[in-house]
């Protein structure tokens, strides 16, 4: 055993992990041999084999959840006011406040809970929701947890709840208490289609929002708690689109829920302004037309705006913060404004969330393609909202004229879209975007964007069959990277724009020879 102060006897340690689990010092027993990623503490003996962790003992205290639930606190995390007893500190880090305060400790479980976790890449699923890094050892019997504090914690507790699962429900209090729950009403009706085919639906729902979801009931004739794990947005997200699924099969359900939906959570995000809005549809026209072809509009309000947006039978529900309400508003006023014609956004160019590109007459018909799908595989790609932006409907159709094409999203979604167009736009009117145009390369720190001038033959190679050489670039280095013409542009932070130089250099490199990579560290 390890100790602060170096090696102790193996009869001490034995003492040690005994005081700390509050076991009698006479029922001493071998330590468990794991990994030696850290001091593992004493299984208690006589006690269900349910796992332990290294960290601090298990607690035997609080009431379940389905005697005294209403006495559950769900506000204020306790997280970090208690010290973990981890003494794996070799691996160090920050958490997302800057604190230096992330480790590796190591959970024992059971050949049955290895099995449970291992189901569905289990592991990957609890990492992603605890925002930790979560290994499962299924030959040593154990689970490796890495991250901060509150994320080990976190991880803790979604592993207990799964393996719990095979013998049916077990909460107490105490997993409750992190701010990071939801427990939404299903009607029994519906419990069914809500879960789908094996967990079906749920999966994906947890897949799309980065969420933990299981029933907490056992009693199949009333209405069942499902239980939502995850940060605020993606447990709004998951909850509405179960809501959604709800109203589906019970009209009306609702809006006897709908009070205590819309107050959830209430300024209780990073920002302080967190809150819900709705508004209500006219018709079936009108929420047919938000909705679009298999959802896509929704989506790309959704991802332009930053909020979360769903549809509950003829009430659209929008939450996230202040700003982010605003712009789903606007966005959404906008979408309908273009059935009566043209829009115009006033003061566009004092926007945040703007950027507007020109765009040649003789192209606007192939950029926005058939049935505008050109842009909306754009919108769709980057999670953007873009339209064309006129003050009168003639504006722009002369013979050389231009139009305003108007984007609006997140910074990244906005750069990302813009360059698709002007690649599109640079092949049908070349040197329209890239005449006089030279290499850039920005010390910038921060979101800007570089360019570097290709020669003709060297184009066709960096692109690769239908693209997938650039492809590739983009993905291994994390920013953007669009040819125009002849001109790359790669935008992202500076170490992502310095990658893609560097992954572009070497790449062109290889067409003359072998190339050596002089420094890998």
């Amino acid at each position: 055993g390890i100790s602060d102060h170096g090696c102790i006897e193996k009869s001490d340690f034995i003492k040690l992990a005994a005081k700390a689990l509050r076991l009698e010092e006479d029922k001493e027993e071998k330590p468990p041999v794991l990994p030696p990623v850290s001091a593992q503490a004493q299984e208690e003996p006589g006690n269900d084999p349910s796992p332990e962790i290294e960290t601090r003992p298990r607690s035997h205290s609080g009431s379940s959840l389905r005697s005294d639930w209403s006495n559950v606190s769900l506000g204020e995390s306790r997280s970090c006011s208690r010290g973990s007893r981890s003494r794996s500190r070799g691996r160090g880090g920050k958490n997302v406040n800057g604190a230096v305060d992330s480790a590796t400790e190591t959970m024992r479980i059971t050949p049955n809970d290895a099995a449970a976790l291992s189901f569905g890449r289990m592991a990957d699923k609890l990492g992603r929701v605890a925002e930790a890094e979560v290994e499962l050892l299924e030959k040593e019997l154990a689970l490796e947890i890495r991250g901060n504090q509150a994320q080990r914690r976190r991880a803790r507790k979604y592993a207990r709840i799964v393996m719990n699962q095979r013998v049916g429900p077990h909460f107490t209090a105490e997993e409750f208490d992190d701010g990071d729950l939801t427990v939404l009403s299903v009607p029994p009706d519906v419990v069914g289609y809500v879960q789908g085919q094996a967990g079906s639906v749920l999966r994906s729902i947890e897949e799309e929002w980065g969420t933990m979801m299981v029933f907490i009931d056992t009693d199949l004739s009333r209405a069942q708690r499902l239980a939502i794990f995850g940060t605020i947005r993606g447990r709004r997200g998951s909850e509405l689109k179960v809501l959604s699924a709800v109203e589906t099969k019970m009209q009306g359900y609702f809006t006897t829920v709908r009070d205590e939906v819309i107050n959830r959570d209430k300024y209780r995000d990073e920002t302080g302004t967190w809150g819900t809005e709705t508004m209500l549809f006219k018709d079936e026209g009108e929420i047919s037309y938000a909705l679009g072809k298999h959802g896509g509009t929704r989506r790309k309000l959704e991802r332009s705006s930053g909020a979360v947006i769903q549809y509950v039978g003829m009430m659209a529900i929008c939450s996230g913060s202040r700003d982010e309400r605003m712009r789903a508003r606007e966005y959404m006023k906008w979408l309908f404004q273009q059935l009566e014609g043209p829009v115009f956004v006033r003061g566009w160019d004092g926007r945040e969330d703007c950027t507007v590109l020109d765009i040649p007459a003789d192209c606007i018909g192939y950029i926005t393609g058939n049935r505008r799908a050109t842009l909306g595989a754009i919108e769709e790609e980057w999670g953007t909202l873009m339209f064309f932006m006129n003050e009168s409907e003639d504006k722009g159709r002369g013979r050389g004229g231009t139009e305003m094409l108007a984007i609006f999203g997140q910074e990244r979604g906005r750069r990302g879209s813009e360059l698709k167009v002007m690649s599109g736009i640079e092949s049908k009117s070349p040197g329209f975007f890239t005449r006089g145009l030279r290499d850039k390369e920005s010390p910038r720190q921060g979101f800007d964007t570089d360019r570097m001038i290709f020669r003709d033959e060297e184009v066709s190679y960096a692109l690769g069959k239908d693209g997938a050489t650039r492809r590739k670039l983009e993905m291994a280095s994390g920013g953007i990277l669009q040819y125009v013409g002849c001109v790359a542009f790669f935008a992202g932070m500076y170490e992502e724009r310095q990658r893609c130089r560097q992954f572009i250099t070497w790449l062109l490199a290889q067409r003359r020879g072998p190339v050596t990579i002089a420094d890998t560290a």
